[in-house]
Protein backbone atom coordinates (compact mmCIF):
# COMPACT_ATOMS: atom_id res chain seq x y z
CA UNK A 1 0.00 0.00 0.00
CA UNK A 2 2.40 2.42 0.80
CA UNK A 3 4.32 1.39 -2.34
CA UNK A 4 0.78 2.47 -4.58
CA UNK A 5 0.96 5.64 -2.53
CA UNK A 6 4.35 6.88 -3.66
CA UNK A 7 3.53 5.64 -6.89
CA UNK A 8 0.52 8.22 -6.82
CA UNK A 9 2.20 10.93 -5.70
CA UNK A 10 4.81 10.81 -7.93
CA UNK A 11 2.48 10.65 -11.00
CA UNK A 12 0.79 13.83 -9.49
CA UNK A 13 3.37 15.80 -9.20
CA UNK A 14 4.23 14.84 -12.90
CA UNK A 15 0.85 15.78 -13.81
CA UNK A 16 1.22 18.95 -12.15
CA UNK A 17 4.28 19.50 -13.72
CA UNK A 18 2.66 18.93 -16.81
CA UNK A 19 -0.05 21.71 -16.53
CA UNK A 20 3.06 24.34 -15.45
CA UNK A 21 4.16 23.37 -18.44
CA UNK A 22 1.35 23.48 -20.53
CA UNK A 23 -0.02 26.82 -19.17
CA UNK A 24 3.68 28.39 -19.81
CA UNK A 25 3.63 27.47 -23.56
CA UNK A 26 3.50 29.25 -26.79
CA UNK A 27 0.00 30.35 -28.23
CA UNK A 28 0.92 28.40 -31.57
CA UNK A 29 2.15 25.42 -29.59
CA UNK A 30 -1.53 24.87 -27.57
CA UNK A 31 -3.00 25.39 -30.62
CA UNK A 32 -0.84 22.36 -31.92
CA UNK A 33 -1.17 20.47 -28.97
CA UNK A 34 -5.54 21.19 -29.46
CA UNK A 35 -5.35 19.96 -32.90
CA UNK A 36 -3.85 17.45 -31.77
CA UNK A 37 -6.44 16.41 -29.20
CA UNK A 38 -9.14 17.25 -31.50
CA UNK A 39 -7.19 14.74 -33.92
CA UNK A 40 -6.82 11.92 -31.70
CA UNK A 41 -10.57 12.58 -29.92
CA UNK A 42 -11.97 11.84 -33.65
CA UNK A 43 -9.90 9.16 -34.39
CA UNK A 44 -10.91 7.05 -31.05
CA UNK A 45 -14.54 7.86 -32.40
CA UNK A 46 -14.56 6.13 -35.57
CA UNK A 47 -11.98 3.86 -34.88
CA UNK A 48 -12.45 0.25 -33.03
CA UNK A 49 -12.51 0.20 -29.05
CA UNK A 50 -9.86 -1.95 -29.21
CA UNK A 51 -7.72 0.75 -30.92
CA UNK A 52 -9.14 3.38 -29.17
CA UNK A 53 -8.10 1.98 -25.60
CA UNK A 54 -4.34 0.96 -27.08
CA UNK A 55 -4.33 4.65 -28.01
CA UNK A 56 -5.22 6.09 -24.55
CA UNK A 57 -2.57 3.70 -23.10
CA UNK A 58 0.03 4.38 -25.21
CA UNK A 59 -0.85 8.56 -24.35
CA UNK A 60 -0.74 7.60 -20.93
CA UNK A 61 2.47 6.17 -21.01
CA UNK A 62 3.88 8.62 -22.48
CA UNK A 63 2.51 11.12 -19.78
CA UNK A 64 3.66 8.83 -17.30
CA UNK A 65 7.46 9.03 -18.14
CA UNK A 66 10.17 10.98 -15.99
CA UNK A 67 10.16 14.30 -15.31
CA UNK A 68 12.77 16.64 -17.47
CA UNK A 69 15.86 16.45 -15.87
CA UNK A 70 14.40 14.17 -13.33
CA UNK A 71 15.44 10.40 -12.24
CA UNK A 72 13.21 7.47 -12.71
CA UNK A 73 11.37 6.71 -9.35
CA UNK A 74 11.61 3.13 -8.42
CA UNK A 75 9.01 0.76 -6.79
CA UNK A 76 9.08 1.07 -2.87
CA UNK A 77 11.11 2.06 0.13
CA UNK A 78 12.17 -1.25 0.60
CA UNK A 79 14.51 -2.98 -2.38
CA UNK A 80 15.41 -6.53 -2.92
CA UNK A 81 18.39 -6.15 -1.42
CA UNK A 82 17.38 -4.89 1.78
CA UNK A 83 15.13 -7.74 2.02
CA UNK A 84 17.54 -10.30 1.32
CA UNK A 85 20.09 -8.72 4.03
CA UNK A 86 17.55 -9.17 6.38
CA UNK A 87 16.48 -12.76 5.75
CA UNK A 88 20.33 -13.53 5.48
CA UNK A 89 20.58 -11.91 8.91
CA UNK A 90 17.89 -13.59 10.55
CA UNK A 91 18.88 -17.00 8.87
CA UNK A 92 23.06 -15.88 10.55
CA UNK A 93 21.62 -15.42 13.85
CA UNK A 94 19.10 -18.62 14.20
CA UNK A 95 22.68 -20.64 12.60
CA UNK A 96 24.49 -19.05 15.27
CA UNK A 97 22.14 -19.89 18.40
CA UNK A 98 21.88 -23.61 16.67
CA UNK A 99 25.79 -24.09 16.71
CA UNK A 100 26.14 -21.96 20.08
CA UNK A 101 23.65 -25.47 21.86
CA UNK A 102 25.61 -28.08 19.28
CA UNK A 103 29.26 -26.88 20.83
CA UNK A 104 27.69 -26.82 24.92
CA UNK A 105 26.42 -30.40 23.83
CA UNK A 106 29.65 -31.10 22.16
CA UNK A 107 31.35 -30.37 25.06
CA UNK A 108 28.88 -32.74 27.14
CA UNK A 109 30.14 -35.42 24.87
CA UNK A 110 33.76 -34.64 24.90
CA UNK A 111 33.65 -35.49 28.81
CA UNK A 112 31.43 -38.41 27.49
CA UNK A 113 34.18 -39.70 25.35
CA UNK A 114 36.52 -39.23 28.42
CA UNK A 115 34.97 -40.88 30.63
CA UNK A 116 34.71 -43.78 28.74
CA UNK A 117 38.81 -44.10 27.47
CA UNK A 118 39.27 -43.71 31.13
CA UNK A 119 39.98 -46.82 32.68
CA UNK A 120 42.36 -48.11 30.00
CA UNK A 121 44.27 -44.95 29.94
CA UNK A 122 44.28 -43.84 33.75
CA UNK A 123 41.67 -41.64 35.44
CA UNK A 124 39.12 -40.04 33.98
CA UNK A 125 39.51 -36.03 34.05
CA UNK A 126 35.87 -35.68 35.85
CA UNK A 127 36.00 -34.01 39.00
CA UNK A 128 37.61 -31.64 41.26
CA UNK A 129 37.84 -28.88 43.92
CA UNK A 130 35.15 -27.16 44.60
CA UNK A 131 33.89 -24.33 47.11
CA UNK A 132 30.26 -24.14 48.07
CA UNK A 133 27.38 -23.26 50.47
CA UNK A 134 25.22 -26.90 51.36
CA UNK A 135 21.28 -26.32 52.65
CA UNK A 136 22.84 -25.09 56.23
CA UNK A 137 24.98 -22.34 55.17
CA UNK A 138 27.92 -23.40 55.83
CA UNK A 139 30.74 -23.39 53.54
CA UNK A 140 31.74 -27.16 52.04
CA UNK A 141 34.30 -28.13 49.58
CA UNK A 142 35.08 -31.47 47.67
CA UNK A 143 37.17 -32.53 51.20
CA UNK A 144 34.38 -32.65 53.30
CA UNK A 145 33.37 -35.63 50.86
CA UNK A 146 36.61 -37.73 51.46
CA UNK A 147 36.31 -41.11 53.07
CA UNK A 148 32.83 -41.91 51.93
CA UNK A 149 31.33 -42.87 48.42
CA UNK A 150 29.37 -40.27 47.00
CA UNK A 151 26.61 -40.04 44.13
CA UNK A 152 26.71 -36.26 42.75
CA UNK A 153 23.62 -35.48 40.52
CA UNK A 154 23.47 -31.59 38.89
CA UNK A 155 19.56 -29.92 38.77
CA UNK A 156 17.44 -27.39 40.01
CA UNK A 157 14.91 -26.81 42.22
CA UNK A 158 12.13 -25.38 40.16
CA UNK A 159 12.31 -28.23 37.51
CA UNK A 160 9.21 -29.46 37.19
CA UNK A 161 9.62 -33.45 36.29
CA UNK A 162 13.15 -34.40 35.78
CA UNK A 163 14.64 -33.71 38.78
CA UNK A 164 12.36 -34.83 40.77
CA UNK A 165 12.59 -38.50 39.11
CA UNK A 166 16.06 -38.25 39.19
CA UNK A 167 16.10 -37.50 42.76
CA UNK A 168 13.86 -39.99 43.72
CA UNK A 169 15.71 -42.76 42.08
CA UNK A 170 18.66 -41.47 43.91
CA UNK A 171 17.07 -41.26 47.19
CA UNK A 172 15.56 -44.99 46.87
CA UNK A 173 19.06 -46.69 45.29
CA UNK A 174 21.12 -45.30 48.80
CA UNK A 175 18.61 -47.36 50.80
CA UNK A 176 19.10 -50.18 48.72
CA UNK A 177 22.70 -50.03 48.68
CA UNK A 178 22.88 -49.62 52.82
CA UNK A 179 20.57 -52.29 52.97
CA UNK A 180 22.75 -54.79 50.68
CA UNK A 181 25.93 -54.48 51.56
CA UNK A 182 26.43 -52.02 54.23
CA UNK A 183 27.55 -49.11 52.91
CA UNK A 184 26.23 -45.98 53.14
CA UNK A 185 26.56 -43.85 50.09
CA UNK A 186 26.46 -39.82 50.22
CA UNK A 187 23.45 -38.51 48.02
CA UNK A 188 24.79 -35.05 47.10
CA UNK A 189 22.44 -31.94 44.90
CA UNK A 190 24.25 -29.29 43.24
CA UNK A 191 22.21 -26.66 41.44
CA UNK A 192 22.68 -25.12 38.34
CA UNK A 193 20.59 -22.75 38.96
CA UNK A 194 22.07 -20.28 41.75
CA UNK A 195 20.00 -17.39 40.93
CA UNK A 196 17.15 -18.81 42.29
CA UNK A 197 18.14 -21.58 44.08
CA UNK A 198 19.51 -20.01 47.58
CA UNK A 199 20.25 -22.16 50.74
CA UNK A 200 16.92 -21.30 51.80
CA UNK A 201 14.73 -22.72 48.68
CA UNK A 202 17.26 -25.53 48.47
CA UNK A 203 16.81 -26.62 51.90
CA UNK A 204 12.88 -26.76 51.70
CA UNK A 205 13.37 -28.30 48.16
CA UNK A 206 15.31 -31.22 49.72
CA UNK A 207 13.25 -32.22 52.27
CA UNK A 208 10.68 -34.02 49.90
CA UNK A 209 13.66 -37.06 49.46
CA UNK A 210 16.37 -38.08 51.68
CA UNK A 211 17.26 -36.93 55.03
CA UNK A 212 20.34 -37.64 54.28
CA UNK A 213 20.93 -35.46 50.67
CA UNK A 214 23.14 -32.65 50.64
CA UNK A 215 22.35 -29.88 48.33
CA UNK A 216 25.20 -27.63 47.55
CA UNK A 217 24.49 -23.87 45.72
CA UNK A 218 26.75 -21.01 45.44
CA UNK A 219 27.65 -18.25 43.45
CA UNK A 220 27.05 -18.19 39.30
CA UNK A 221 30.83 -18.44 39.32
CA UNK A 222 31.38 -21.19 41.29
CA UNK A 223 28.66 -23.00 39.95
CA UNK A 224 30.14 -22.66 36.35
CA UNK A 225 33.25 -23.92 37.93
CA UNK A 226 32.21 -26.92 38.95
CA UNK A 227 30.20 -27.81 36.45
CA UNK A 228 32.99 -27.25 34.08
CA UNK A 229 34.99 -29.70 36.22
CA UNK A 230 32.37 -32.49 36.26
CA UNK A 231 31.56 -31.62 32.31
CA UNK A 232 28.16 -30.84 33.07
CA UNK A 233 25.83 -29.34 30.36
CA UNK A 234 23.62 -26.33 31.59
CA UNK A 235 21.76 -23.31 29.54
CA UNK A 236 19.13 -21.12 30.21
CA UNK A 237 15.68 -21.21 28.07
CA UNK A 238 14.57 -18.12 26.35
CA UNK A 239 11.87 -17.66 28.64
CA UNK A 240 11.73 -13.89 29.44
CA UNK A 241 11.71 -13.16 33.55
CA UNK A 242 12.27 -15.20 36.47
CA UNK A 243 9.89 -17.76 35.15
CA UNK A 244 12.40 -19.96 32.40
CA UNK A 245 13.69 -23.42 32.91
CA UNK A 246 17.61 -24.80 32.12
CA UNK A 247 18.11 -27.32 29.94
CA UNK A 248 21.01 -29.65 31.77
CA UNK A 249 22.80 -32.92 31.21
CA UNK A 250 21.27 -36.34 33.17
CA UNK A 251 24.12 -37.68 35.23
CA UNK A 252 24.84 -39.35 37.89
CA UNK A 253 28.72 -39.23 39.38
CA UNK A 254 29.64 -41.88 41.26
CA UNK A 255 33.03 -40.85 43.54
CA UNK A 256 34.84 -43.21 45.58
CA UNK A 257 36.13 -42.52 49.08
CA UNK A 258 39.27 -40.15 47.27
CA UNK A 259 36.58 -38.13 45.48
CA UNK A 260 37.70 -39.69 42.44
CA UNK A 261 35.65 -40.19 39.49
CA UNK A 262 34.69 -43.99 39.28
CA UNK A 263 31.38 -44.21 37.18
CA UNK A 264 27.93 -42.15 35.72
CA UNK A 265 25.17 -43.36 35.65
CA UNK A 266 22.33 -41.24 32.62
CA UNK A 267 18.67 -41.22 33.23
CA UNK A 268 18.33 -45.10 31.58
CA UNK A 269 19.10 -46.27 34.65
CA UNK A 270 16.15 -47.13 36.73
CA UNK A 271 16.68 -47.30 40.79
CA UNK A 272 17.41 -50.85 40.77
CA UNK A 273 20.02 -50.38 38.04
CA UNK A 274 21.59 -48.04 39.76
CA UNK A 275 21.67 -49.86 43.11
CA UNK A 276 23.19 -52.68 41.21
CA UNK A 277 25.56 -50.60 39.38
CA UNK A 278 27.17 -48.71 42.46
CA UNK A 279 27.19 -51.89 44.37
CA UNK A 280 29.51 -53.70 41.75
CA UNK A 281 31.95 -50.70 41.51
CA UNK A 282 32.38 -50.69 45.17
CA UNK A 283 33.04 -54.20 44.88
CA UNK A 284 35.79 -53.50 42.33
CA UNK A 285 37.17 -51.01 44.58
CA UNK A 286 37.22 -53.04 47.56
CA UNK A 287 38.84 -56.09 45.33
CA UNK A 288 41.56 -53.83 44.60
CA UNK A 289 42.33 -52.15 47.51
CA UNK A 290 42.85 -55.64 49.13
CA UNK A 291 45.16 -56.68 46.28
CA UNK A 292 47.30 -53.81 46.81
Amino acid sequence: MATMLKQLQSKGALVARSCTNFRGASGAARKNLDSRSRFLSSSSKSSAGSSGSASGRKLLTDTAGPPPGGRAIRGGPVSWASLGLLVITGVGLIAYYDSEKKRRIEVLKQGTAEVKAGPSVGKAAIGGPFKLINQDGKVVTERDFVGNWTLVYFGFTFCPDICPDELTKLAEAVDKIEKKIGVQVVPVFISIDPERDTVEQVREYLKEFHPRLVGLTGSVNDIRQVAREYRVYYMKTEEEGSDYLVDHSIIMYLMDPNMDFVKFFGKNYNADGLTDGVIEEIKKYEKKSTEV
